[in-house]
């Protein structure tokens, strides 16, 4: 069997771990869970109208209907403004939309009543932070660290602080405080490299992210600035294992490739190498970009609200930051939150270099909730800025196809294929179209060209063979070429499935159900292998496993064509007697 490799673009930013931790509130002004242990003890007003407002809030949270929930907490509030729970609620989602002078009034109103509440003093901090209050904002965080010492954001921020000022010693020594109470702190000593490496101390800077990779040893954050910092050394060596690194645990990370390719040029061209260096990025400690980090670590860790909340911040003080506004959609789209993760995708303005990245994740979300027509929207979009992009044109190709679409999908392949003649990839796919067109004659010149381009293709070997199996024509070279498939990639099930057709197509049933029933094994989702099985069943004179395997054939089919073809062979075999023919596929 065949199986398809048209080119797509996905999502260029693939994050390590997934999931939705519960909310938790401390430092960054997300709400706290019902679960959370930290959340402050509270006995809510006897009073039916706070009460009830505050009801409100939270079923309109829990719904994701932010305005509904702001006006709630607004009544809430109204109705009890002594109890400081409410006001930290309300800050918290002011925060959350961008409200930042109103969230200070809230938080300020809070601490003034319960100076010692370090929720409210984290979240009034961040506040202030973010609204360039800098000196408010590191006494807050030093009031803070001596209520609550064992408190990790706290020192996190206000190294940031300090390291943006050019305090570099007061940075290092805040953050070792960090480390002496929690040596396992993993951001702790990740901010005490970023901060030597601000101040071009970069032994130091490797010592500390070697110290952190010692905790998360897979941390593509901390990879990426030790991999940097190398790269300011001149060992490029060094640098370059480590981007290889990264790229085994996320193939699709555009930072870590750009960088990898740069270094490769380079090493071709000496003076171009010398500019590479001169010209790298300076570390910035700047804590929009400190939040920035932070919030893509806690994405990593799995909590993503904290993430949203962190961005959040970042985007009230500086709107125009597309990158974090990118990251931003990217966590709504990780929560599922889908209408949020298209909208502020859709708010990166054409001239930012994430607007093809933010079209992409667009076309994606739009693909996956069957939307095809708005997702080949998106793509064309994005190829305006770069006509002649082959990713971009690839997935454009694949969602043609996905739409049946044939005609587009080749008129697009076939200029690729005129761009880029010697890409065997790209014949592959034009030829998987010309097949999807019934096109034989021409499916089979471009894997025959796919193949003398690159002669370890396995895919399009097994798709030339498998052609030719299918069409019951040139079966020993059919099976040559299945079997050199299968010596690059002896496991995959529809190469396995390939060979069994071709012995079915011989009339070797017997050999046929051997590596059929191993293809299945190898691939037993899919619903074309089964049936290949079933047939030889058939043809083998095994009605009752045939019937068996077509049943299951049947449950797991979509493709309308193959379902009325299984249900005819399902009620063949039923009444009895019936010959049952194979399927072409």
């Amino acid at each position: 069997m065949r199986r398809s490799c048209a080119a797509a673009v996905l999502p260029s930013l693939l994050f390590l771990l997934s999931g939705c931790a519960g909310l938790q509130y401390r430092m960054t002004g997300v709400l706290p869970s019902a679960s959370d242990s930290r959340a402050p003890a509270f006995q809510m007003p006897p009073d039916a109208a706070p009460l009830g407002a505050f009801l409100r809030g939270q079923v309109a949270l829990s719904r994701n209907d932010t305005e509904t929930a702001l006006k709630a907490f607004e009544d809430a509030v109204a109705a009890d403004p002594d109890t400081p729970f409410l006001r930290l609620r309300l800050a918290g989602l002011l925060v959350r939309t961008g409200q930042l002078d109103r969230a200070l009034e809230q938080v300020s109103r809070v601490v003034a009543a319960q100076p010692n509440d370090p929720d409210a003093l984290g979240l009034l901090a961040g506040v202030q932070s973010s609204l360039g209050r800098e000196d408010e904002a590191s006494a807050t965080y030093e009031h803070l660290l001596k209520i609550d010492p064992d408190s990790q954001d706290p020192y996190l921020f206000l190294g940031a602080l300090y390291s943006k000022r050019g305090e570099t010693d007061r940075a290092v020594a805040t953050l070792k405080r960090l480390t002496s109470r929690n040596p396992n702190s993993i951001l702790g000593y990740y901010y005490l490299g970023r901060v030597h490496a601000a101040a071009r101390q970069l032994d130091k800077a490797e010592h500390y992210y070697l110290e952190a990779l010692k905790l998360n040893p897979q941390s593509e954050l901390i990879l990426t600035d030790l991999a940097l910092t190398y790269e300011l050394q001149g060992r490029t060596d060094k640098a370059i294992e480590l981007y290889q690194r990264i790229l085994a645990l996320n193939p699709q990370s555009v930072l870590v490739r750009r960088r990898l390719g740069g270094i490769y040029v380079g090493q071709k061209k000496l003076d171009d190498a010398l500019t590479q260096f001169r010209e790298l990025e300076r570390v910035d400690t700047d804590p929009r970009e400190a939040r920035t980090k932070i919030g893509l670590i806690y994405l990593e860790k799995g909590d993503p609200e904290r993430a949203a909340t962190e961005f959040n911040l970042v985007l009230a003080a500086e709107p125009n930051n597309w990158r974090v506004r990118y990251y931003l959609g990217s966590v709504y789209a990780e929560v599922r939150e889908l209408d949020r993760a298209l909208a502020e995708f859709d708010r990166v303005p054409v001239d930012s270099e994430y607007y093809v990245d933010a079209r992409i994740q667009r076309a994606y979300i739009l693909q996956k909730s069957d939307r095809l027509p708005e997702a080949v929207r998106e793509v064309q979009a994005a190829l305006k800025t770069k006509p002649d992009n082959p990713e971009l044109m690839g997935y454009l190709a694949a969602l043609y196809r996905e739409r049946k679409d044939i005609k587009s999908a080749i008129a697009l392949l076939e200029r690729m294929v005129e761009r880029f003649p010697e890409n065997d990839r790209y014949r592959f796919t034009l030829g998987a179209a010309y097949d999807d067109a019934k096109d034989k004659t021409r499916t089979i010149e471009q894997m025959q060209r796919a193949v003398a381009l690159n002669p370890k293709n396995a895919a399009a070997l097994n798709y030339l063979g498998y052609t030719y199996a299918e069409m019951g024509t040139k079966l020993d070279e059919a099976e040559g070429l299945i079997r050199r498939a299968l010596e690059l990639d002896p496991d995959d099930g529809f190469y396995v499935d390939s060979l069994g057709w071709v012995y079915y197509q011989r009339g070797d049933y017997r050999r046929a159900i051997e590596e059929l029933e191993r293809a299945v094994e190898l691939a037993g989702d899919d619903p074309t292998v089964i049936e290949h099985l079933g047939d030889a069943y058939a043809r083998a004179g095994n009605p009752r496993d045939a019937l068996r395997v077509y049943r299951d054939a049947l449950g797991r089919a979509k493709d309308k064509d193959q379902v009325d073809r299984l249900k005819g062979k399902i009620q063949a075999l039923e009444v009895g007697g019936a010959r049952v023919e194979g399927t072409g596929l």
